[in-house]
């Protein structure tokens, strides 16, 4: 005889040989032991759960000659039939490759023909995929079959199945098997095929079946042919090892050294993925049932090296690439980019490892940095560097030291200082001592302005320290500065921000708080709303905390310069009169006859040569 698959040789032949689906074996067989069974049923699960054979073990069920408590004989006449698949009492159809109006017509123009049995069963697998005109033209016997049919119905996506095919079944779903009971089926397949395998090939068949006992048989099927394991069975776990230790290098040798061994980047995603949720469910404490002992041990431990946070992340960024991945031209390259970011140490990547409360670090150093700005630039201290390298956005470089206000110029030269469109106060501004003489020598007569041109008689104040004239420097600041911060600070903030404060001007200023007039109250109210983007910009641009007040200014605000406006010159008196000799007088002047063209009849007959008016409406 020709080798059979495991999973075929092994297949459930009673209710009781069904493994992981107790919900499902005990109803069944009350209800055949009773005769209570219904007329359609709906199996649906993952892929390798028993669903067809627990349909084939109710077949035999419904017309074994020996029953014993709802389980079938295995040995009469009904039972080797259906078991050899030699049986007229039992219809497979797959409706994957059957799903037209057709398939399923011919289906019940032979649901009424009798069979050698009591009752005649119907499988439909992958009933998901019939067809919207299949699945109307099947409701009708579905619901009202004749006494001797049974329809079992079997699909891994029940959601697609129509809520009026639902509606007509008795529905039972199947799960995946627990680690534990799959274990022991596998030992003892086994023990009975005389498979020479040891207990490393049961955890690897384990995890790759991941519940599914089919699938679980074919990769010991697998493993038994090969006569061990594969290479290359661990680059998942490898590579998570090198998300928790943040090692680059060891992630892309894990990679390359998967491809080396034939293994598809998809494949090795998928894997990744897969093992990263089962560590994510141990460090969130959920039951890992699907799990032998020796996974749960490595779920246990990934979780406690990177943490929820990380192992969050990880499981977004994969599953984001492995979407990506379809439309990729290498499907290389988006894997090695991600566990690139996932695995980079930079201060300023949200990828940084985490800390060991979970946290991210890297956030905390941030946080932590842009702190201690604020406090400095609060109290005018100088701003310590952040540290660690710079994740390329700059959260890891040193902040730009705090800009000194500019010296305001003597009354009179506002036009040098001020930005267009700022009204300039006169009596904010003030001729401040200069700042351009180094601390600590007396400024001559020429460092100092004067509009009579005479050296100044006042005396000169006493040297004072570099602090206190930064101090001073910094309580001291005019219309004219803060409209140039001002100016500078729009080109830096959003188009929403920059389009509402385009549309006013600084009128004053008082202390640290910068007057803003607008024109109406409406627009103060949408300028009260995004002001606080405009305060921070312009204390960084001024090096000190500075507030907004909006308030309704009555002066026309020039939207430009009028200065920079093109004027374009009157015309002379010489080309007025060239133009009137050229034009003629107007009284000579008279309309052009239209001939007629203007009217649409007129058009139409143009356009259709040899055309006739029959009659032709009045004028």
């Amino acid at each position: 005889m020709a080798y059979q698959s495991l999973y075929r040789r092994y297949r459930s032949k009673t209710f009781a040989e069904v493994l992981g689906q107790p919900h499902v074996t005990t109803a069944l067989k009350a209800a055949v032991a009773e005769g209570r069974y219904g007329h359609a049923y709906l199996f649906s699960g993952p892929r390798g759960t028993g669903k067809t054979s627990t349909a084939r073990v109710l077949a035999k069920a419904l017309n074994c000659e020996n029953l014993t408590d709802g389980e079938p004989c295995g040995t009469c006449e009904s039972c080797v039939a259906i078991e050899g698949g030699k049986s007229f009492d039992l219809h497979e159809l797959d409706a994957a490759s059957h799903n037209k109006v057709d398939d399923i017509r011919d289906l019940i123009s032979k649901v009424q023909l009798g069979s050698p049995g009591r009752t005649k069963v119907y499988i439909l697998d992958e009933v998901h995929m019939l067809s919207s005109g299949a699945e109307n033209a099947l409701l009708k016997t579905l619901e009202e079959p004749p006494d001797h049919v049974v329809f079992v119905l079997a699909t891994t996506e029940p959601q697609k199945v129509v809520p009026t095919i639902r509606s007509r079944t008795q529905h039972f779903e199947f799960h995946l098997l627990p680690a534990d009971v799959l274990a022991e089926h596998v030992r003892s397949v086994i023990a009975d095929a005389g498979l020479g395998v040891g207990d490393e090939a049961v955890d690897y068949v384990l995890r790759q079946g991941g519940g599914s006992a089919r699938d679980t048989l074919s990769a010991l099927d697998l493993v038994a042919a090969a006569g061990g394991l594969p290479e290359g069975t661990d680059t998942a776990e490898a590579l998570v090892r090198a998300i928790g230790a943040q090692d680059s290098a060891q992630a892309i040798a894990a990679i390359q050294q998967g491809l080396e061994l034939g293994r598809e980047p998809r494949t090795i995603g998928e894997d990744t993925l897969d093992l990263l949720r089962n560590a994510f469910l141990a460090s969130m404490g959920a039951p890992l049932i699907h799990l032998n002992d020796r996974a749960t041990a490595i779920a246990e431990e990934l979780a406690s090296e990177l943490g929820p946070a990380a192992l969050t992340r990880s499981l977004e960024a994969i599953g984001q690439t492995l979407v990506e991945m379809r439309q990729a031209p290498d499907p290389r390259i988006p894997l090695e980019v991600t566990l690139l970011r996932l695995t980079r140490h930079a201060a300023g990547d949200a990828a940084a490892p985490a800390t060991e409360s979970g946290g991210d670090g890297a956030l905390v150093a941030r946080v932590e940095a842009l702190e201690a700005r604020i406090a400095a630039l609060e109290g005018h201290q100088s701003i310590p560097a952040a540290t660690g390298d710079d994740g390329g956005d700059g959260a890891g470089r040193a902040p730009r030291a705090p800009r000194a206000p500019r010296s305001p110029r003597r009354t009179g030269d506002h036009s040098a200082e001020a930005a267009p469109g700022a009204h300039v106060d006169p009596k904010s501004e003030t001729t401040p001592p200069s700042t351009d003489t180094p601390s600590g020598t007396t400024p001559t007569s020429t460092d100092t302005p004067s509009e009579t041109n005479s050296p100044s008689t006042d005396p000169q104040p006493e040297p004072a320290s570099s602090a206190a004239t930064a101090a001073t420097a910094a309580d001291e600041l005019s219309v004219a500065d803060a409209a140039a911060a001002l100016r500078e600070c729009l080109e830096t903030v959003t188009q929403k921000v920059r389009a509402r404060f385009k549309g006013g001007q600084i009128v004053g200023v008082d202390g640290s708080t910068v007057r803003f007039g607008v024109p109406n109250p409406i627009h103060r109210d949408r300028c009260n709303d995004v002001k606080g983007d405009v305060e921070a910009g312009l204390s960084s641009q001024l090096g000190r905390a500075v507030t907004i007040e909006v308030v309704l200014d009555e002066a026309p605000i020039a939207p430009t310069d009028p200065a920079k406006l093109e004027t374009k010159p009157a015309p002379s008196p010489i080309d007025r009169a060239n133009e009137e000799a050229e034009i003629g007088p107007v009284t000579e002047l008279a309309d052009a006859d239209d001939g007629g063209s203007n009217r649409g009849v007129d058009r139409i007959t143009k356009a259709f040569p040899g055309s006739q008016v029959i009659d032709a409406p009045s004028d």
